[in-house]
């Protein structure tokens, strides 16, 4: 996936995205404000005002090629970086019986490789994922393990596909956007390149096409629902859609908070045990 555009309790899940205003740049002859280049649009997404934390409830639905639905309900708190502590999300799985308490950490780290743990009551202890595990899916769903967090701009380079781009929001309204694509610099990544919608007045995300190492569109994701949560617009509703599996999870957030006071001892690894008790 791109780096993380996303914020909210969608946004641990890459999935989540909040309104920020990017800083106009000064142009040097004139004192006005200079035209945003791929690159400052990418950093103003991941600079924004996210708060300091975030706490939600969601309920995740799967569907396979079948149109078959199952069930998941999950809370998901995340922290953001401050001092010397980096970004950092917790998911507790609590519906249904069969994985509840299956709980998911991240640690990001803005000098080293993200750290991942995850805890399974049947197995009772907590594991590292790591390596190819990462590129697995997580819970059965059309996100993967690596999906969970966020890459640095500075991994990936940006290109306007279009900067005359138009989104249709779900209450028909016509918004302009940009069409920004983004290619990892790590060419052994599983998803290499992006091409997402971006609000000009909100620098929001809301939808995207992934990319394959083939250049075979992927994935899709699509904003359903937009709120102003604690004066932040976030997108509280999402869909995944899987093209190549035929396959789709929605996310409906149904509670959220930011600024709820959390700190960095509410994500160490002895959390991961507390919802199976």
């Amino acid at each position: 996936m791109a780096a993380r555009w996303f914020t909210g309790p969608l946004a641990s899940i890459a999935l989540g995205l909040v309104l920020s205003i990017a800083t106009p740049i000064a142009s040097q002859n004139s004192g006005r404000p200079a035209p945003l280049t791929p690159d400052d649009v990418a950093r103003a997404m991941q600079s924004r005002d996210l708060g300091k934390d975030s706490r939600g409830e969601m309920r995740m639905r799967l569907y396979d090629r079948q149109g078959r639905a199952r069930e998941r309900a999950l809370s998901i708190s995340s922290l953001r970086a401050s001092g010397n502590s980096d970004d950092k999300t917790l998911i507790r799985f609590t519906y249904p019986n069969d994985i509840r308490g299956t709980s998911f950490l991240v640690w990001e780290h803005a000098d080293a490789d993200d750290e991942r743990f995850l805890f399974l009551p049947a197995l009772g202890r907590v594991r590292r994922i790591a390596g190819q595990e990462k590129q697995e899916s997580f819970v059965g769903s059309d996100l993967s393990y690596e999906d969970i967090g966020g890459n640095d701009v500075a991994d990936y380079t940006y290109a306007f596909v279009s900067e005359s781009a138009v989104w249709t929001a779900p209450d028909g309204a016509k918004l302009p956007a940009w069409a920004l694509e983004s290619r990892a610099r790590d060419a052994g990544a599983q998803y290499p390149r992006s091409v997402a919608l971006v609000l000009k007045d909100r620098f929001i995300l809301v939808h995207a096409d992934i990319f394959n190492r083939r250049d075979e569109r992927t994935k899709t994701i699509d904003v359903t629902r937009l709120e102003r949560v604690d004066g932040i617009w976030t997108a509280m509703d999402l869909v995944v859609a899987n093209a190549r599996d035929k396959t789709r999870t929605e996310l409906r957030t149904t509670s959220l908070h930011y600024n709820v006071g959390l700190k960095p001892g509410d994500f160490d690894r002895r959390q991961l045990e507390q919802g199976a008790r």
